[in-house]
Formats: structure tokens, C-alpha cells, sequence
């Protein structure tokens, strides 16, 4: 009987071990999407200002102890005559390593080759400081453009085109490269499968990021 019992303890030690590695893992919120936008477009105020909005969300919802960054990419400039060449800034170098979670605690991505490689990020998963989903495809007002500049990799354009509404400066003319947050699944070929690079928006006016599905919102990540 107690050899019965001491094998029926071992199977339910062993039943547990195997439940709890098969448990993702979670942790303190460290992504999030901006609840709002600068309210002026593409123009955040920079990368500054952009950073200075995630660590106020941050803030906000409980999180201000950790380093937040503005998932934006700037692309350089060449050398000139009279002024030097300009390296370009990659939203992936400005985030940290990783592990990030969401707001309620699930894991978005283990590390930046997860990140970039996975496509995790998703309707239900992309949510703002507070918890709350961001409107997708069907809802209104539709907001699921996200402003990153970026390639689907994380890294920043050439500079010949806009795609950063001027370094995050411009409220007028320009253009922005967006992600969709709500990507789900198989898609139509008419919408683009990437958290972090689906298209170009018409202008960089609050008005021109609205008209397509956007609101100026973006994806902020604890570096530290």
C-alpha cells in the first residue's frame, strides 16, 4: 500500500512538473501600445518626445520605474560638403533584450530575434498601458495603425524617402511607415501581415493618419 502511495505522489509530482512547463511565462508589464497619440500627427516631438510619452503612459499605469522607449526607427543622412554623415537609428537597438510582456502579464516576446521572427503581436496581445484592447478591424474608430518608420526587421528606411513624417517632426506634408497591431492569421492581399510595417500614410496631419485607420499611436518597450 504505501509503495501504491509513493508512486501515486510520484505521478501527481510528475503531472505537475509537466503543467507548469507547459505554462508560458509571464511577468511585469514591459510593452505596451500608447493609450494616445501627441494629438499632432506623426509629429511626436522627436524620438525625445516620443520616449518622453511612453515613460508618462508608463507612469501612469504603475510602471515608471522602468526605462521606456518609442518603437521608431529614424533613417541617417549622407555626408555632405559641409556636414558630416548622420547613422541611422533602429527602432530594434532602442528596446533592450527582452523579456517583454503586456499589461496583463503575457509574454509578447522572449528576445529580439522572437520579436522580429515571430509576428506575436496580435489583436489580442497589443494592449495599452492600462490593459485595454486597441479598436481593430470592424470596430470604430478604427485605429490599428501604429506608427514604427521601420522595416519589418526593426531597422530604419534609406533616406531618400520620408517615412518617418521628418524624424517625428511634421504635422503636414511627409509620410510615416505603419504596422497593423491586429494582425490575425491569414490575411487578404490587400492588408499587410507585420506588427511593424504594413504601409505608408498619406500625410502626417492627424487628419491623414485618421483617414486610413491610424490615431498616432505607437508601441512603447521597457529597455532596462
Amino acid at each position: 500500500m504505501r509503495k501504491l502511495r509513493v508512486l501515486a505522489l510520484g505521478a501527481a509530482a510528475a503531472a505537475l512538473l509537466a503543467a507548469c512547463a507547459t505554462q508560458p511565462p509571464t511577468g511585469p508589464m514591459s510593452f505596451f501600445v500608447t493609450s494616445t497619440g501627441s494629438g499632432k500627427g506623426g509629429d511626436l516631438g522627436g524620438l525625445a518626445g516620443a520616449d518622453a510619452l511612453c515613460q508618462k503612459l508608463a507612469g501612469a499605469a504603475g510602471a515608471g520605474a522602468k526605462t521606456w522607449r518609442a518603437y521608431l526607427s529614424v533613417p541617417g543622412a549622407f555626408a555632405s560638403a559641409t556636414t558630416p554623415a548622420v547613422p541611422s537609428v533602429n527602432a530594434r537597438d532602442r528596446i533592450g533584450k527582452g523579456p517583454w510582456f503586456n499589461a496583463k502579464g503575457e509574454l509578447i516576446a522572449r528576445d529580439l530575434g522572437h520579436l522580429h521572427n515571430g509576428n506575436n503581436i496580435s489583436k489580442t496581445s497589443a494592449l495599452d498601458e492600462r490593459g485595454n484592447a486597441v479598436p481593430g478591424r470592424g470596430e470604430k474608430p478604427l485605429e490599428h495603425d501604429m506608427l514604427t518608420g521601420s522595416r519589418a526587421d526593426g531597422t530604419a528606411f534609406a533616406p531618400q524617402t520620408d517615412t518617418t513624417c521628418g524624424a517625428w517632426t511634421k504635422s503636414g506634408e511627409g509620410s510615416a511607415i505603419v504596422g497593423h497591431h491586429d494582425r490575425v492569421g491569414p490575411l487578404p492581399e490587400n492588408w499587410a501581415t507585420s506588427w511593424n510595417f504594413s504601409h505608408q500614410t498619406p500625410g502626417c496631419s492627424q487628419e491623414a493618419l485618421v483617414r486610413v485607420g491610424g490615431a498616432g499611436r505607437f508601441y512603447c518597450f521597457a529597455a532596462d
